[in-house]
């Protein structure tokens, strides 16, 4: 099943969200505890993310710092095919630049293919967070655009290796980010939109935003695309605010501006429990309102939580 098919062929909004893999040690049952509670609301598709190792510098015994690498957050292809497979759930696991050279990229898409998991997420993902401004991993890619282009090229059946006899063409559709509040890196709107369109040139086919808690943001940014000629499906997508620190933690690290209405009322709150039950309420007038506009689907960022989306969602669908 194509997501992208799906959203362009839906006569009601569907419901779709994302998870985070738990942390390196932990058992795969934190996966599924997240997804039982939203299964009732008919998922049309569940996202896991991915991630690149990280540096970490530790001391050693003559007091100079050892540099190490090491993956956090492992087994995104391993996870995306248990959900598949244990709820038959269509999955779209996200592949990232940043970390990962194409041999590895290659490796893990033929994984994927023979999975029977052909829908595809791909960002560039965020620079290491030692640096300042993304570095490319020497041997891979640079932008998203570039990972999509090794994405279509291997859909056509044109692999890394050139002598690969009667290579078989995978099937991957591809899903990209859109930022209706402009991605962080770009000078203007201009630049944004014309990067997102070259993406979509390359073979992406559908569009999932960046989190944002005013609609009018996604509306305007709606209407900047389609002025631009893009009529790919542009999925709104959700994240609750959970606890007081998120008024902080969200701007710094999504680049999203939170309306004063939503953060005096957080403010408001004496308990992390009242600051949920604030951005459950929020989210749901948020959704209804993405809802009677008829869009396509609505994706929630569970950030490894989801007792909260299941009460939105139980609201609105």
């Amino acid at each position: 099943m194509i997501v992208a098919d799906l959203l362009k062929n839906t006569k009601r909004t569907l419901f779709s969200f994302e998870l985070l893999p738990p942390l390196k040690g932990k058992s795969i049952q934190e996966i599924y505890d997240a997804i039982e509670p939203l299964l009732e609301f008919n998922p049309a598709y569940i996202n896991v993310t991915y991630h690149r190792e990280e540096v970490v510098y530790k001391k050693r015994n003559d007091g100079l710092l050892e540099e190490r690498l090491i993956r956090k957050r492992p087994g995104t292809v391993g996870i995306s095919a248990a959900i598949k497979h244990k709820y038959n759930i269509e999955v779209v696991p996200h592949l990232i630049c940043s970390g990962f050279t194409k041999e590895e990229t290659e490796d893990a898409l033929i994984d994927l293919n023979f999975l029977g998991i052909h829908n595809l997420l791909v960002v560039r993902g965020d620079p290491d967070k030692n640096l300042k401004t993304f570095i490319p991993t020497k041997g891979g890619h640079t932008y998203a655009s570039e990972l999509i282009d090794q994405i279509s090229k291997l859909n056509n059946g044109i692999y890394l290796d050139e002598d690969i006899a009667n290579p078989t063409p995978t099937q991957f559709s591809i899903g990209v980010a859109g930022y209706p509040e402009k991605h962080p890196e770009s000078p203007n709107f201009e630049t944004d939109i014309r990067v997102l369109k070259h993406k979509l040139d390359c073979g992406a086919s559908y569009i999932v935003t960046q989190l944002f808690f005013d609609n009018k943001r996604y509306f305007d940014y709606l209407e900047l695309c389609r002025k631009h000629g893009i009529d790919v499906p542009i999925v709104p997508g959700i994240k609750p605010i959970s606890v007081k620190g998120h008024l902080s933690i969200l701007p710094k690290n999504f680049y999203v501006e939170i309306p004063i209405e939503l953060s005096k009322e957080v403010e408001k709150c004496n308990s992390n429990k009242e600051v949920e039950q604030v951005g459950i309420e929020w989210a749901i007038a948020q959704a209804k309102e993405l809802i009677k506009a008829k869009v396509p689907s609505i994706h929630f960022y569970t950030m490894g939580r989801s007792s909260n989306i299941a009460k939105i969602a139980q609201a609105i669908y």
